[in-house]
């Protein structure tokens, strides 16, 4: 919701006495504080600021003193307060917690709902569908962590269908995560320091596979290369942990890999590079997403890449692990300089054309995965914003009904004379019928040779000029020409279909909206708007009260002239530009718009 920057952040107004204690008590109630708490959560000297997202939705957000966000409000008149991550960091078990693995929290924070595979751990008690919850990151090993709440969302659906064993679909609907633009707003304090996961500290939660303890995970397939980063990272709980050899391997082979990828063509003014800057942009990235499929262990589990790194390896140290590369040519390395500032090697070559760079079997890393799940979340969102963009524009539809000689037409299509046809739909009809019967011309195949039936619809007998000669039939038309003759026997229909409004559906042609720039006497401009009526999206009185207060000019509301049904407003000067915007942010497409001026 907060992935881009707010349209409109409108001036922060400090909130009074009265409207405070009525937050703080709305506060108490809707979450079960005591009124302790809700001093803290509440606290004097609140801010509150109106905004729209880029979505355009409405909202309030209250600002603590040092300008950090605490609670929000999204949608009109919405009366759900919603805490931030810096409310959550003060009162964790402020909402029912959900926890993912670490590689899941970036697919979040870049905009992505948490899908049910990558849930590890939920709540005992049921949670209900649209419940707020907040979302934790879970770090296992010898001392599993939980982190402080990341991301804030409302379930997708009831937590007893994640307890069912679905494995598909999403989970949480993320609202607002730590790092995105409403956290912006803040101080952007460091989050506090993880907490053991315990039963105590944790809240006694379930795992997520059919209730399964922890420590006895349901067995996994091994996933594809093309597996979401969420799914994979959520099946690889509590795996035997890697033997510092079996480490020491993967990051051999993860050097291995950014020599026959990234490094390959590295020019040699990219070097030198810092070790930490080596390790951090060369190795961790390129480990295997799928250790034990690389170890070739034979262990179903795909394995947690987050195990490999220097300190549990035989290496211990990374200028050790950088030492042993070099004793085996794959790269150079220098010490810093005696009496320097600089305490660490930095690498000053690379081998990309050693023989065991090149015998490398390239793997799916961990980069990959990330990459992907960056991408499939920008797609996910990106169609969220057309679904919603999408939804609000008025839905017009073409319709046609069979009429006088095209009954008989689509009987024979086998439809009904009482049904109202799109134009894809009449087209598809109409070919069905061309192939059945074989009637494409074999010598023009642009051209459709006309049977009796078709002929009698779209092809008029010619009669010619004396009487006593017969008429001549049209034998083959084009395709396209046929169509357009079907449709002009058939009678005209409309559907209109606004915003939160039912369907209008009504006889005849739908014409545009007319949007007429005149001239009047003493050559003084005028803005005439009329056919707005079948669009109901707006109606006469509020369409000139709108534009009264855009315009700044007066505006009329009379009947159409030229017995003309419905009405039309006027206002004054050459407002053309503006009406169209106006009626384009109403959600009436641009194409049903004609704009145009006259004398």
């Amino acid at each position: 919701m907060f992935k881009k920057p707010l349209s409109t952040l409108k001036t922060s107004a400090p909130l009074r006495g009265s409207d405070r204690r009525k937050l703080k008590q709305r506060v108490i109630s809707s979450f079960g504080l005591s009124p302790e708490d809700g001093e803290i959560l509440v606290p004097d000297g609140l801010l509150s600021v109106k905004f729209n997202t880029h979505l355009d939705e409405p909202g309030t957000v209250y600002l603590s003193v040092d300008g950090d966000p605490l609670w929000f409000t999204v949608g009109k008149g919405s009366e759900d307060l919603i805490p931030t991550v810096y409310t959550m960091w003060k009162r964790h078990t402020l909402l029912p917690f959900l926890s993912t693995p670490a590689a899941v929290i970036p697919v979040l924070i870049s905009g992505a709902d948490l899908m049910i595979p990558g849930v590890i751990h939920y709540p005992p008690s049921s949670l209900e569908e649209g419940q707020l919850v907040s979302i934790s990151q879970y770090s296992h090993g010898e001392n599993p962590t939980l982190s402080f709440p990341l991301a804030v969302g409302r379930m997708a659906l009831a937590s007893d269908n994640i307890r069912n064993g679905q494995e598909k679909g999403k989970a949480v609907y993320i609202l607002h995560t730590w790092k995105d633009h409403l956290w912006d707003m803040g101080r952007k304090t460091d989050i506090p320091e993880p907490l053991p996961f315990s039963s105590a500290s944790a809240g006694d939660p379930q795992p997520a596979e059919n209730g399964k303890a922890e420590s006895e995970p349901a067995p996994v397939e091994a996933p594809s290369a093309d597996a979401a980063s969420q799914e994979n990272v959520a099946h690889n709980a509590s795996a035997r942990p890697y033997t510092a050899d079996e480490i020491s391997l993967l990051l051999h082979t993860s050097l291995l890999q950014a020599l026959s990828t990234a490094l390959s063509d590295a020019s040699a003014s990219s070097f030198p590079i810092s070790a930490s800057t080596f390790y951090s942009n060369y190795i961790l990235p390129y480990r295997p997403a799928f250790p034990n499929s690389v170890l070739g262990t034979g262990n179903e589990s795909p394995g947690d890449p987050q195990e490999i790194s220097v300190k549990n390896s035989t290496y211990k140290s990374l200028t050790a692990f950088l030492k042993s590369a070099e004793k085996g040519s794959l790269l150079t390395v220098k010490a810093p300089p005696k009496h320097s500032q600089q305490t660490e090697v930095v690498v000053t070559a690379v081998n990309a054309s050693h023989p065991s760079v090149e015998a490398h079997k390239t793997h799916v890393t961990v980069k990959d995965l990330d990459t992907r799940s960056a991408k499939k979340a920008q797609r996910e969102e990106r169609l969220k914003e057309e679904e919603q963009e999408s939804a609000r524009w008025v839905d017009i539809k073409l319709l046609w009904k069979p009429h006088l000689k095209s009954v008989k037409l689509f009987e024979a299509f086998g439809g009904s004379e009482k049904t109202l046809y799109e134009l894809p739909e009449v087209r598809d009809m109409l070919n069905g019928y061309i192939n059945e019967k074989a009637l494409v011309n074999p010598r023009e195949q642009a051209y459709i040779n006309l049977d009796p039936l078709l002929s009698e619809v779209v092809a008029p007998k010619v009669k010619k000029a004396k009487a006593t000669e017969p008429s001549e039939a049209i034998e083959f038309m084009k395709r396209e020409e046929m169509t357009k003759k079907v449709l002009d026997q058939m009678q005209c229909w409309h559907e209109v279909k606004a915003p939160g409004k039912d369907p209008v559906v009504k006889k005849g042609l739908l014409k545009p909206i007319q949007v007429v720039t005149k001239m009047r006497q003493g050559r003084k401009a005028c803005t005439l708007i009329t056919g707005f009526e079948p669009f109901v999206v707006i109606s006469a009185d509020e369409l000139a009260e709108d534009l009264r207060k855009l315009c700044a000019g007066a505006t009329s509301v009379s009947p159409c002239v030229g017995g003309v049904p419905g009405l039309e407003v006027l206002v004054q000067g050459k407002q053309s530009n503006t009406v169209l915007d106006y009626l384009t942010n109403k959600g009436i497409p641009k194409e049903w718009i004609e704009v145009s001026g006259k004398k």
